[in-house]
């Protein structure tokens, strides 16, 4: 009897044993990974609020260059002409009373046909992620991503989900009819399709340009650059399709040698 109770005893410590080091490690993955996690925005004193988010980015090279998707500083800045909004990039830091640090940024460089844009933004410089060929991933890989969901609708706090590369799966995707053809699948069809990562997590509105990491090295792995949702952004919540896609990080590292050649 003594002995068949013991079983149950020693079943925990082994589980504990397997489970503890996979869990210590995501910890402390997330944990370097949030200081490098932005949001990108526009501010003007007259707003209010005063700041406007309009997707995730994070830091890289030198610690004064952010990696986003295009469609997120696409456009014009909100406002009038006479008093336009400010491109802006919002840093973590570790303050009392305070959550985040506002620095103003400015597009180096744009990336339409893989939806990355490069900013530079003022001031000290912030911890960068390290870029891994993503030529390496292979299906069915771990990964996780950053990012601030649903705009601030949640509070303005990096949340970070997991999944796996589910596939990896041509830029062009299949339209059913003509007027499924939209601007950029046209683009790709002139320019050449090229690999996307397909994710079985859920990714938000406002998770765009949310890095896309290894959850055991904290190694870039891809930039969060669109979500199947069905219907209007609202029905994002109550219907989430749960396939998200990935643009590969070595378009990022291209981006950034781009920038750096001229």
């Amino acid at each position: 009897m003594v002995r068949t109770a013991a079983w149950p005893c020693l079943l925990a410590v082994a589980l504990a044993l397997w489970h503890g080091p996979a869990r210590a490690e995501i910890t402390e993955v997330i944990a370097r990974v949030k200081p490098s996690v932005v949001i990108v925005g526009t501010w003007r004193a007259s707003d209010s609020p005063r700041f406007r988010m309009r997707g995730t980015g994070f830091v890289v090279g030198d610690g004064n260059l952010a990696v986003t998707a295009a469609h997120v500083v696409a456009g014009p800045l909100d406002g009038a002409s006479d008093n336009p909004s400010e491109l802006s990039v919002m840093l973590p830091v570790r303050a009392a009373g305070a959550d985040f640090k506002r620095r103003r940024a400015v597009v180096l460089e744009v990336d339409l046909l893989h939806d990355l844009a490069l900013l530079r933004f003022e001031g000290e410089a912030a911890p960068p992620l390290s870029i891994r060929d993503s030529v390496l991933v292979r299906e069915g890989q771990s990964v996780a991503f950053m990012g601030f969901p649903i705009g601030g609708m949640l509070g303005f706090s990096a949340v970070t989900h997991r999944g796996m590369i589910s596939s990896i799966t041509q830029s062009v995707l299949p339209a059913q009819t003509a007027r499924l053809l939209n601007e950029a699948v046209v683009r790709g069809l002139r320019t050449g399709a090229f690999d996307l990562f397909q994710l079985d997590a859920t990714a938000y509105p406002g998770n765009s340009g949310s890095p896309l990491f290894d959850p055991v090295q904290g190694d870039l792995l891809g930039v969060l650059s669109m979500a199947l949702i069905k219907g209007t952004r609202e029905s994002a919540l109550s219907q989430p399709s749960g396939i998200s896609y990935a643009i590969p990080s070595r378009f990022v590292a291209e981006l950034i040698e781009r920038a750096r050649g001229k």
